[in-house]
């Protein structure tokens, strides 16, 4: 297997604990375990490397963003007016910086980017599309489409 520079040689045992704790990642090392049939110490090891190596990047409450408030989802489409490198590298410090955007992704099509936006409301997200997506730097256009429903979602 040829590997990239950020990819991980892993074997059946390390995919079988990242998908044993992307179901439930507050598992205890010792059920971890048996859950892929090792012995506790090595299994150790293993979480240890897969950690260090940045596979699992860590762990966090997935909360319910309707329980928040922020039942509101809209994907922005952001076309930039320079797609120089130091202009990119502005945008993405900017977007970052924005509480509201949840994911942010550089897209190979008619535009740059495509944001997703949560929020309250569709007045709030209008705010934040005019005070703070539409200021980011070098963005010439975007473009809104509202979620109606989530089919499926990452952390669902």
């Amino acid at each position: 297997m040829i590997l990239t520079d950020k990819q991980v040689d892993l074997d059946i045992i390390d995919r079988k604990i990242i998908a044993a704790l992307r179901e439930d990642g507050r598992m205890t090392v010792t059920d971890l375990a048996r859950e892929v049939g090792i012995s506790k110490t090595p299994c150790q090891v293993r979480l240890r490397r897969l950690l260090d190596s940045g596979v699992i990047r860590g762990f966090r409450a997935v909360v319910d963003p309707a329980s928040l408030g922020l039942d509101h989802v809209a994907f922005t489409e952001v076309k930039l007016s320079d797609t120089r490198e130091q202009a990119l590298s502005e945008f993405n410090a900017a977007v970052r910086r924005l509480p509201e955007v949840e994911e942010c992704h550089m897209i190979a099509s008619s535009f740059d980017y495509l944001l997703k936006v949560r929020t309250a409301d569709i007045r709030r997200y209008r705010i934040v599309l005019g005070e703070k997506i539409s200021s980011l730097p070098h963005v010439s256009s975007t473009s809104t489409f509202v979620a109606m429903e989530t089919v499926k979602d990452a952390n669902s």
